[in-house]
């Protein structure tokens, strides 16, 4: 459609920009840049712009796969003032770094009030930068503990009880020779599994992100040495996947999915994933019956994970010419129906803690109340303006993942942070 309308433009040579040719023809197209799924976020913007009584159109603009290139594409446009970006599915460890560039329409009055109503702490904590609402959650994402029920009965483990750890379910897998199956490739899942890590054992990545670049590397820290160990640990052991310094969700999951398959830390998608994977033969559906789940395992006995925590916020671009049926869109995109539908549509989990009460919900997710509480009790990744040069340090000074040991590599990333935040160093 897009292709349509500017090769329309440049024929009549009198429209400067793809929304302003549309409004010559017919009501304005909202430009929504969306990071890839099945089409639900498509079929969603159809059914927001009937409601409004096709007031506008939605042209869907499909972003890369990997958020790092997602970010980068975003912030060269907005740094040129395009003004054709209305709405955007961002990643919500960039919510902070458009915000503070001003790149995005703040949410205020009734407005900040709809879009966060019954919104869970955990994805509420991500929209806002400096006190002030940024974007609307969407889909809200966070990672359990998927095990097959008869490793761990054949184990003797317990994976719902607080005492069981990443120490015990690498025992567990050595023992019954399967693996356990992390997302461990260098890009920004790998930071996902790291920070996890880190903010179980009860300490931060960086602090003092207010400071900006002044901001002070904490990964050099009893926290950081204690995910060196797991991560070095079980890159070096038996558990290990074929090729774990490669894998990604979908990698992981075939991993797990495997005739060696134990464990696994991923997305609640996976769960859908493996009943579609029955439908096409790709497995049997006894594999299906075989998954259990419990909470991001803990990282010291006793004391509870901070699962990750993920997702998908909508913004609205600071220099959009419809701030209205933007608005109108993202308000449309994230409301409680909305994101229920989404849900169930594209496997990933709404922001709005009611969803889970849903019956359709709870039928296609027997562990939405597992969701719902990893979503509340989630750790986010750093909130800082500088978040891409803060993941990039630990994805490039921790892979691979065999490599890792403590304390040199929690030293060698706080060094290299550093030295990137002030720079003195290029990534």
């Amino acid at each position: 459609m897009r292709s349509k309308v500017l090769l329309g433009c440049a024929a009549l040579a009198v429209c400067a920009s793809l929304a302003a040719c549309a409004g010559d023809s017919g009501p304005p197209v909202i430009n929504w840049y969306i990071n890839p799924d099945n089409g639900g976020q498509s079929r969603l913007a159809q059914k927001c712009a009937t409601n409004a009584g096709n007031a506008y159109r939605v042209a869907i603009q499909t972003l890369p796969n990997d958020a790092s290139q997602q970010r980068e594409q975003l912030v060269r446009r907005l740094a040129a003032k395009d003004s054709s970006i209305d709405v955007m599915s961002l990643d919500p460890p960039f919510i902070a770094e458009f915000a503070n560039a001003g790149f995005l329409r703040e949410f205020t009055g009734q407005d900040a009030k709809v879009v966060t109503d019954g919104v869970l702490d955990g994805p509420r904590t991500t929209a806002y930068w400096k006190g002030r609402l940024y974007a609307a959650p969407f889909t809200a994402n966070t990672q359990l503990l998927w095990f097959r029920r008869s490793v761990v009965a054949a184990a003797n483990v317990d994976p719902t009880s607080t005492a069981f750890t990443w120490e015990t379910m690498i025992k567990a897998a050595e023992r019954t020779h399967r693996t356990v199956a992390v997302q461990a490739n260098r890009y920004e899942g790998y930071m996902v599994w790291i920070n996890a890590l880190v903010v179980s054992a009860g300490g931060q990545i960086i602090t003092n992100v207010q400071a900006g670049k002044d901001a002070t590397p904490a990964i050099d820290s009893p926290a950081g040495n204690e995910a060196a160990d797991i991560v070095g640990g079980l890159a070096r052991s038996a558990a290990a996947p074929p090729a774990m310094s490669n894998a990604g969700e979908e990698e992981s999951r075939s991993a797990f999915q495997s005739t060696t398959g134990g464990f696994m830390v991923n997305w609640p998608y996976v769960y859908a994933g493996a009943k579609d994977d029955v439908k096409t033969g790709a497995i049997r559906q006894s594999v299906v019956d075989d998954i259990g789940w419990a909470r991001f395992p803990a990282v010291r006995p006793g004391v509870e994970s901070r699962p990750p925590l993920g997702g998908i916020n909508l913004a609205i671009g600071a220099y959009t010419e419809h701030p209205e049926y933007a608005l109108d869109l993202v308000t449309c995109a994230t409301s409680l129906r909305s994101t229920i539908d989404y849900m169930l549509d594209a496997g990933n989990p709404a922001a709005r803690g009611a969803a889970y009460d849903d019956p359709r919900v709870v039928a296609a997710y027997p562990m939405a109340d597992l969701i719902r509480t990893s979503l509340n009790e989630g750790g986010p990744r750093p909130i800082t303006p500088y978040y891409n040069d803060v993941s990039t340090s630990v994805q490039r000074t921790w892979h691979p993942p065999a490599n890792v040991r403590a304390p040199e590599t929690p030293e060698e990333t706080a060094r290299f942070m550093s030295d990137v935040l002030q720079g003195r160093r290029l990534l």
